[in-house]
């Protein structure tokens, strides 16, 4: 990495100026963290969630592969968020934000596909606000909430419904390899408070709804989570999705876009028969 310190645009040493950080990698590179400017990408040396170095752009963003923008400890999503997705499902409006976790072993990045597992006879997409956490947090406080994320981003909590329903606790129906595509790229300059969230599957919309229309405020589910449980730099929480959930099948294509942020998309294919060895 070349060793001169970026002075284009000087200003944005601050990361809080810094609007998309990327996780990237070329054919002569290994995977490692960027930021975009206009349609450049330059390098970042260090932790973007600490303290580190930006350089020039030298990339042309068609000329790299963007990988799943972070790599979180843990994926924490809520679900039933938005009320008419609740009564979609005929499922009960929560008291408190319901959470579950999702493995990142199932992150996937743009351009890539989401594998129908065998298992399921009914898979779908959940669009979904995808919060990124900046530094160690327990027991926040309302007042360093804002300080405690680091931006936001775009993910599909894709799901099993039927083994969802089948099993009663979640974790097979999301947790399966390519269940959590996530990207392009982290906004640290975004305003959560009305956005506009829409999924297309194959140019037809599926689901659209603001962020207006969250039960639970992002503010309110980065507080309860952090009562929970410990976050970590990277960490993501999934701010659930709007109604119009609907089935993926092998050949779709399904594209989720935050107003302010961009466009997620990903191929669907059927996976391998399973075996049993």
């Amino acid at each position: 990495m070349r060793s001169n310190q970026l002075s284009y645009p000087p200003e944005r040493y601050n990361y809080t100026l810094i609007m998309k950080i990327i996780r990237f990698e070329t054919k002569y590179t290994p995977p490692e963290y960027g930021w975009i400017y206009e349609d450049k990408v330059g390098r970042i040396q260090g932790d973007p969630f600490g303290e580190f170095r930006r350089f020039e752009p030298e990339f042309s963003l068609s000329q790299v592969k963007l990988l799943v923008p972070c790599q979180p400890s843990k994926i924490l999503a809520v679900g039933r968020n938005f009320l008419e997705h609740a009564q979609e499902m005929n499922a009960p409006i929560p008291e408190v934000p319901l959470l579950f976790l999702k493995p990142p072993s199932a992150l996937l990045p743009i351009g890539e596909a989401i594998i129908l597992p065998p298992q399921s006879q009914q898979v779908e997409h959940e669009a979904e606000l995808a919060v990124v956490i900046k530094k160690k947090s327990r027991w926040l406080q309302a007042e360093e909430v804002q300080d405690a994320i680091f931006g936001y981003t775009v993910a599909n909590d894709v799901t099993a419904r039927d083994l969802q329903q089948r099993d009663g606790q979640w974790t097979r129906a999301k947790g399966f390899d390519t269940f959590c595509p996530l990207g392009p790229w982290i906004e640290t300059e975004f305003d959560p408070s009305d956005a506009l969230i829409t999924c297309r599957v194959n140019e037809t919309l599926r689901q659209m709804a603001s962020t207006r229309d969250m039960i639970f405020s992002i503010e309110q589910l980065v507080l309860y989570a952090s009562s929970v449980m410990t976050l970590m730099p990277g960490d993501i929480i999934l701010t659930g999705t709007p109604a119009g959930v609907g089935s993926l099948n092998d050949g779709d294509v399904v594209s989720i876009f935050i107003d302010g942020i961009g466009s997620l998309v990903n191929p669907v294919r059927s996976g391998e028969p399973f075996q049993i060895s």
